[in-house]
């Protein structure tokens, strides 16, 4: 169920990830020439809806279609989405998630079914007319079909926002949300879910709180620290500082989950955090622009509204100060439980629950990192990897990252979070898979090298 969930959750972000630089140039333009903006700029300003209302979930909608249905897949979901959005008052991105990968569906069994039955000569002829054809129908059933619907959907969601909103119930949703972020999840929960509900506030706001809770990185900075003070165990000590600096300046969330997992009481830690900074958020009213993509500090205060920098920078402090207090406690007493050293067993292991083929050292030229997501913590961990490579004269392997359920076929060895071990077999079955626990302090990089040296 949980690898179902995972899978389901990275489509989604999948759709919304490769076009965060968009929805940044959006927040951006939101927060510099609104009316209560930065620098307020009437004709510039007009901006802000046209992207908002039609740039932004064609951009998802022709990522999602092109996800199933390559290029043409892409250019159908784009054309139903319009209809979509001409059939409803409110800002479809969700409608764009559903028109976009339906639509790539359809062009692609259209496809399957004709070919090799095009007359020689004719094939651009079909291709072209059948995208046209077909667009044009799917943009008629968006118009009237899932535009109404998915208005008739938003609407009572928007509702029941408006409910956990005004009864200051927000808050809550942290409990929910943090777990399922250390199951991999937070990609899907951000980019999926809160980035599109975050835009409808913006729209009607200039900000949402939408934008504020899974990407606020003071929950896992308290976590951080207190291993950093109050570890007994050397290996998590010494990795935690190196953690941290990566967690909160780089914004790569995925770095900390580790030192949860393997002592899960802490989970009450980061909850608290996030709470705790909710409730600060929903009390003041506080908000985002835009959505603060990587999750570091940085993006986070950087995407505040003119006159809350301050503020927003204060709940990143309040969720490091509560996680801290709850952490601190349960590290010293829990010392010796957990250790990122139980990782070496897996080490000795790992050849062992390695499926695939076997590979001869000299024959190894690409190896793949793979994270969920297929950006922040593998990238992280395949420059870490170059670099031990390099050290043993390996400097001619490719070291590549990617999502771990988009690895490229031919790939002769992954490395990838134990977590997300199914998800690499399933999407590899011919490849080697390493499993690490641990983003920063892994024994099996060095490993990995030094079976690989000349």
């Amino acid at each position: 169920m949980k690898q179902k969930i995972q899978s389901f959750g990275r489509f989604l972000s999948g759709m919304v990830m490769p076009n965060i630089g968009a929805f940044i140039a959006w927040g951006l333009i939101t927060a510099l020439f609104i009316a209560t903006g930065w620098i307020p700029n009437e004709k510039l300003s007009t901006i802000v809806s046209p992207m908002l209302t039609y740039v932004l979930p064609t951009l998802i909608a022709y990522q999602g279609g092109k996800m199933v249905g390559g290029e043409r897949g892409g250019v159908m979901g784009a054309i139903m989405t319009i209809g979509v959005i001409c059939g409803t008052e409110y800002t479809m991105f969700m409608g764009a998630m559903i028109a976009g990968p339906l639509a790539g569906w359809l062009i692609k069994k259209f496809d399957k079914a004709v070919e090799g039955k095009i007359p020689a000569g004719f094939e651009m002829l079909v291709n072209n007319f059948s995208v046209g054809i077909f667009g044009l129908a799917l943009a008629i059933i968006g118009f009237f079909l899932i535009g109404p619907f998915m208005g008739a959907v938003l609407a009572v969601l928007n509702a029941g926002v408006d409910v956990l909103v005004n009864h200051g119930l927000l808050p809550l949703v942290s409990i929910f949300v943090e777990p399922a972020k250390v199951l991999f999840l937070n990609n899907a929960i951000n980019h999926g879910i809160f980035t599109p509900l975050g835009a409808e506030q913006v729209a009607e706001a200039g900000k949402s709180i939408f934008y504020m809770i899974e990407t606020n990185p003071g929950a896992g900075t308290g976590v951080l620290v207190a291993y950093w003070l109050f570890s007994k165990d050397r290996v998590t000590k010494a990795s935690a500082p190196g953690a941290l600096v990566i967690h909160l300046l780089g914004g790569i969330h995925e770095i900390y989950f580790p030192y949860v997992l393997m002592n899960p009481i802490l989970l009450l830690a980061t909850i608290g955090g996030s709470v705790a900074a909710m409730f600060f958020n929903t009390i003041l009213g506080l908000g985002l622009s835009g959505p603060a993509s990587p999750g570091s500090v940085i993006a986070y205060v950087g995407m505040a509204p003119k006159g809350s920098t301050v503020l927003v920078l204060l709940s990143v402090v309040v969720a490091a100060v509560v996680s801290f207090l709850i952490a601190a406690p349960l590290i010293k007493l829990t010392n010796g439980k957990q250790s990122l050293e139980e990782s070496q067993s897996q080490m000795k292991a790992m050849k062992a629950e390695a499926k695939g083929v076997a590979v001869d050292a000299a024959d190894v030229k690409h190896i793949v990192f793979a994270c969920d997501a297929g950006m922040g913590s593998s990238a992280m961990g395949a420059t870490v990897l170059k670099k031990k490579l390099a050290a043993v004269g390996r400097d001619d392997i490719e070291v590549t990252h990617a999502s771990v359920s988009e690895i490229p076929a031919g790939t002769q060895i992954v490395v990838t979070h134990k977590d997300l071990q199914e998800r690499a077999r399933k999407s590899a079955p011919q490849a080697r898979l390493v499993l690490i626990s641990n983003f920063m302090s892994a024994p099996e990089y060095d490993q990995l090298a030094q079976e690989l040296s000349r």
